[in-house]
């Protein structure tokens, strides 16, 4: 069987350059090619760097590498060639099975990629002195623990991640990858390295090379620095977190090998996008349909591009008004907050006569209020990820990071919450679907100012202790910066909550009266 399944393994790699996909396959084999040499010749290179120099980038990029072959597979809905499922009819035993796969799963160009540059890894821990069968086994349990992840990734994505992998889908997973990663990249591009390890970044290192994202290489570095205690912390950690990924690794196999597909759903076959992403229930369905306005109808679209572009414009007559540098840029991402979590104000009027669906179908409250703030939820977490720390690298002051943080929370988060109660009290008439989103209808009452002024005050109202913490942090009073961060956070989720059962609450007593708004406005 061990060899039967190489074989397969052998044609399936080289069948891949032949049909009517074999350039493109071609030109990304060359290019992965091109790719692995560069990184390699980069890894040999830090053998004539700093010690503390060669440990960070290369614990940081194993780390990263573990990542992206555990993630990979679910981000990309690849198709698994090796799934254990596509044996399960030629009554193979399932205690040898994982075993014969994994073993498979080397005979891969990534693998080879893989094993190209753990090589030059352990090259460069043998010239920083580290004995060459500790750097061998090291490199060993390096490569073994990122095929089996890539395995368990595998696995995961073809057990509860649908092949039909949505759009949708693979957008929620991009969107967390981008949450994630930007800040830390745009971290450390700020940090002044000046051929030394800032503090920070140290720390972090050495924190990460004792996890199970890059341990192997951990254990190489304490070798090489002669720290006995970090090299067994680094190794134990290492041989377990083998053991643990083949030990569920094995359990994925037999539960592909034993367990019988369920029946596809219709909801699922018919490609329903968010729809057949969320689930079945109110907050689901709302949450879903939301979704869909949010990212076709241009009125919402409008919104969400003008909200960053004002909050970038408000520094330039700051600038020219004289205040400094450092203090203008602070306020663009306070504005943005503000405005994202003002945006869902009106929501209800945007429906226009498509609410009936919400009043038809008996929906309690507490679902629609929240199912509505997905869509802003979505889009206002990758723009303040993305603002919070490119602001905090032009101030070049990363110590402001918790107390902004907070602030832009505490704004965010109560707007959202007060949004939930306006929009069932006081919507007004806006510009129909279909029609311009800068076309204002005539409005017969006036009070839909008084809602737009009432979640835009009442969200600085309650911000207030978040500001002037922060307002003692910048003036430098970095004592107060948790208190900043812990009052922003508290504060906002707390006015969330509250603000999404009293709108709840509003909006089931309200149904016929919101109907009739609808259908005149």
């Amino acid at each position: 069987m061990v060899a039967h399944v190489l074989r397969l393994r052998v044609a399936l790699l080289f069948g891949s350059l032949r049909g009517a996909r074999a350039s493109r396959t071609l030109f990304g084999l060359v290019g992965l090619i091109i790719a692995t040499v560069v990184v390699c010749i980069a890894v040999l290179s830090l053998a004539e760097a700093e010690t503390a120099v060669a440990r960070t980038v290369i614990v940081l990029g194993a780390a990263a590498v573990f990542l992206a072959f555990l993630v990979g597979p679910m981000l990309t809905g690849a198709v698994d060639q090796l799934d254990p499922r596509r044996f399960a009819v030629f009554g193979v035993d399932e205690r040898s099975m994982p075993w014969v796969l994994a073993l498979a799963s080397l005979i891969s160009v990534p693998t080879f990629a893989l094993i190209a540059v753990t090589v030059c890894v352990s090259i460069v821990g043998i010239r920083l002195g580290v004995p060459w069968p500790a750097a061998v086994i090291a490199g060993v349990l390096g490569v073994l623990t990122v095929v089996l992840a890539a395995r368990v990734g595998m696995a995961i994505s073809a057990i509860w991640l649908p092949e039909r992998r949505s759009r949708e889908l693979t957008a929620l997973f991009t969107l967390a990858v981008v949450v994630v990663a930007f800040p830390v990249a745009i971290f450390l591009a700020s940090l002044e390295w000046e051929g030394r390890v800032p503090a920070a970044v140290a720390t972090a290192t050495g924190i990460v090379g004792a996890t199970p994202l890059a341990a192997p290489v951990g254990l190489l570095f304490a070798l090489a620095a002669e720290d006995a205690a970090a090299a067994w912390i680094s190794g134990v950690v290492a041989v377990l977190t083998l053991a643990g990924l083949a030990a569920i690794w094995a359990g994925l196999v037999r539960h592909q090998l034993t367990t019988t597909e369920r029946p596809i759903a219709a909801r699922e076959r018919t490609g329903l996008g968010w729809f057949g992403l969320l689930p079945s229930t109110p907050f689901g369905a709302i949450a879903a349909r939301s979704l869909v306005y949010w990212l076709r109808d241009r009125r919402y679209i409008v919104n969400i591009v003008v909200v960053p572009i004002a909050g970038v414009l408000t520094v330039f007559p700051l600038l020219v008004a004289g205040v400094p540098f450092a203090v203008a840029v602070l306020i663009p991402v306070p504005v943005m907050a503000l405005f994202l979590g003002w945006l869902p104000h009106n929501d209800i009027a945007y429906d226009s006569t498509a609410f009936w669906v919400h009043v038809a179908s008996g929906v309690r409250g507490l679902p629609d209020r929240l199912g509505r703030l997905v869509p802003i939820f979505l889009v206002s977490l990758p723009i303040l990820a993305i603002a919070v720390p490119v602001t905090l690298a032009l101030t070049g002051h990363w110590s402001l990071l918790l107390p902004f943080t907070g602030l832009a929370a505490c704004l965010f988060l109560a707007g959202l919450g007060l949004s939930s109660v306006v929009s069932v009290i006081a919507p007004y008439a806006v510009s129909r679907p279909g029609d311009s989103p800068f076309q204002q209808p005539q409005r017969s009452v006036s009070r839909g100012a008084f809602g737009q002024a009432g979640v835009f005050l009442g969200t600085l109202l309650v911000s207030i202790p978040t500001i002037w913490l922060f307002a003692l942090t910048v003036a430098g009073s970095e004592a107060h910066a948790p208190a900043a961060f812990w009052t922003g956070i508290g504060t906002g989720v707390g006015i969330l909550i509250l603000g999404a059962v009293i709108g709840g609450r509003i909006f089931e007593r309200s149904g016929e009266r919101l109907m009739e708004f609808v259908e005149t406005a």
